[in-house]
């Protein structure tokens, strides 16, 4: 959509750094990569060198992947240029897993020609006594290089930009620096345990960063929503280090949809100009404003509406009344404790269809626990309801077992042979091997493909377990191990046509009528996003097979975020009971209690996880004015055709 200037203007009364939405962040990335090949070509043709500012993380991983292609591909040459990383941990050996010297290596620098003596970053070895020293010298040969043309920037969820933490001043430069809680947490993903993670880093001031000619700051999915709006439409403050770039004179931020969802122009469009009422459009403003103002939708007014930028709404509708009753009903119709259709009833507002009455049902879940996480309650009612219900578990979940499983279950096969007389040396053999290994391993060392092995195992067993309480037949459990993940690393490889062959075949092999998959792109590792995206392919490559065509796809959230309420298309409630035979077939990933690897920043088991998004989710649909549940499972259909 074009926005006239009156809407631009809008827009800019709000938003004080200049903002660039680009619908996925490989797309985002691509556009930045065509502007440093773009400055990288201008200066060639000047025979000049350029000067880059890199970031680290997960976000610049797309921007990295298209500028290596552009090397490979388009004959993009790096010769004429000088980076410097924004950061490092601190203690951290150059070769760790975790380290940024290595991040950058793998994802850039060993893929393209750029000169081993013209890339800098941070060393996270020097003696802490020489810190200082080292820092100085780090200003001054980016002082020497003539500055930083281009400095690309990611954001934490606090709103750190580099390792600069809240409250850092803009006179700050280069210098070693106390990692707040939170960014440990948030990067704990990246190590084995919390324990683990450096509280130390050495970083680039922001006084460093400001002296960049040019910033672009990027930030995808929706956990970076909420930081980008303050950053983008707050005061400045060094209590948001990013939202202290509104001060620089050539500042752009690069995000992605979801992480724009909190920007006024598409959390409140009605507020930056003229809008189109679409159905979904008038979804959000009525439950946003319902919310807003703590009311049942049945009791909002014309001045509510009037009061609140919404008197064109009201204008169309004539009056609350009428508005307010369309979408009670709207949201009273997304309710159903039929998820796989109401059989003999003709409810034409009902989210499922009421024919077949017993359908194929395949439940795609990324980890072994997700399907029980995330829609437990459901999938214990469509089985109980007499569809033919399969799971699909994409992934072993492997390295979200910890090392102390490991030698529990090797140690419990020990003794189960000994105890029937069968030969164990083979096991005690096992159970020694694993013993040493583990007594010697490294942080974030690579397992053994045996210790992998019997990881993925343990979970097997807690998955066919969870589908054995459903009452699931163990035909009907389809493990894929797909191939990306099995790495033995946090670091996944790409997805690959031989994990869409795997779901292809999968999903042509039942003909579902429906399929549930994991809509949740927050997990801290990217193992949900990219499962999904590998069912988005194999849907894409299938969907001209004449049985897709009575195929519906349902999205759920994982453990760690919900649906808005104006985007619920199916929500199924559940009662106490439900509610508290949902836990206990969580409790049967007892390899995922108590203490998970790689859990993200929310320190709170899965089950306290699932039942508090469920709670909180029945909660919004009483405020709102309807039907009182002890909790919900949330569901949004996917179009694929």
């Amino acid at each position: 959509m074009t926005l006239n200037h009156q809407e631009i203007e809008l827009i800019d009364s709000f938003e004080q750094i200049a903002v660039d939405i680009y619908p996925t962040a490989k797309d985002g990335s691509k556009a930045v990569a065509q502007e440093i090949a773009a400055l990288i070509k201008a200066r060639q043709a000047a025979n000049q060198k350029v000067v880059l500012g890199l970031a680290t993380g997960s976000t610049p991983k797309y921007l990295y992947a298209e500028l290596v292609r552009l090397h490979k591909e388009e004959g993009l040459s790096f010769k004429n240029v000088i980076t410097f990383n924004l950061d490092e941990y601190y203690p951290i050996e150059p070769d760790a897993l975790q380290s940024y010297n290595r991040f950058m290596k793998e994802q850039l620098f060993n893929h393209i020609d750029i000169q081993e003596g013209n890339y800098h970053i941070p060393d996270g070895t020097v003696p802490k006594e020489k810190v200082k020293e080292f820092a100085a010298e780090y200003e001054a040969k980016i002082e020497a290089a003539g500055g930083i043309d281009l400095q690309i920037l990611g954001i934490g969820t606090n709103g750190h930009i580099g390792f600069n933490e809240p409250g850092s001043t803009l006179n700050s430069h280069t210098r070693l620096v106390t990692l707040d809680n939170s960014t440990r947490m948030a990067n704990a993903f990246e190590f084995s345990n919390m324990s683990l993670v450096p509280r130390l880093a050495i970083t680039m001031g922001l006084n460093t960063i400001f002296k960049a000619k040019r910033v672009v700051l990027l930030a995808w999915g929706s956990h970076k929503s909420k930081i980008v709006q303050r950053s983008v439409e707050g005061h400045s403050t060094d209590q948001v280090p990013a939202s202290l770039l509104q001060q620089h004179p050539d500042c752009k931020f690069v995000i992605d949809e979801q992480a724009a969802e909190d920007l006024t122009r598409n959390k409140e469009p009605w507020l930056t100009g003229d809008c189109e009422w679409t159905p979904k459009l008038r979804r959000k403003a009525v439950t946003n404003l319902a919310l807003k103002l703590n009311k049942p939708i049945l009791m909002l007014t014309d001045r509510d509406y009037n009061e609140n930028g919404l008197n064109d709404l009201i204008v169309q509708y004539g009056s609350a009344y009428e508005l307010n009753i369309e979408e009670f009903n709207g949201l009273r119709d997304t309710i159903t404790g039929w998820p796989g259709g109401k059989p003999g009833a003709q409810l034409p507002s009902h989210p499922e269809r009421s024919e077949p009455l017993k359908k194929r049902v395949l439940i795609f879940s990324p980890h072994p626990d997700d399907d029980i996480i995330s829609m437990g309650g459901t999938f214990i009612r469509l089985h109980e309801q007499g569809h033919d219900v399969h799971v699909g578990y994409q992934t072993s979940g492997n390295i979200a077992v910890t090392d102390e499983f490991v030698l529990r279950y090797i140690d419990f096969a020990v003794g189960f042979e000994d105890m029937f007389g069968i030969d164990r040396s083979k096991s005690s053999q096992v159970l020694a091997d694993a013993k040493a290994f583990l007594g010697s391993k490294k942080p974030s060392q690579k397992d053994t493909p045996e210790i992998r092995a019997i990881k993925g195992l343990i979970r097997r067993g807690e998955a066919k377990a969870t589908c054995r309480y459903v009452g699931i037949p163990e035909e009907n459990i389809h493990y894929n191990n797909l191939p990306f993940y099995e790495t033995g690393l946090i670091e996944k490889a790409p997805a690959s046509q031989a994990d869409i062959d795997i779901t292809k075949d999968l999903i042509r092999q039942i003909k579902p009528h429906q399929i549930y998959c994991a809509g949740d792109l927050a997990d801290p590792h990217g193992t949900h996003k990219v499962c999904l995206e590998i069912i988005f392919a194999a849907l894409d490559q299938l969907k001209h097979e004449e049985w897709m065509k009575d195929c519906w796809v349902w999205l759920y959230k994982g453990a760690w975020q919900e649906w808005k309420i104006n985007e619920i298309e199916m929500a199924v409630p559940m009662s106490p009971d439900q509610v508290r035979q949902k836990r206990l077939g969580i409790f049967i990933h007892q390899s995922q209690k108590d203490v998970v690897p790689f859990q993200g920043t929310d320190s709170r088991e899965f089950w306290e996880r699932a039942e508090d998004r469920n709670a909180d989710t029945a909660n919004l649909y009483d405020q709102l004015g309807l039907q009182k549940y002890a909790a919900m499972e949330a569901f949004v259909r996917y179009h694929f055709m």
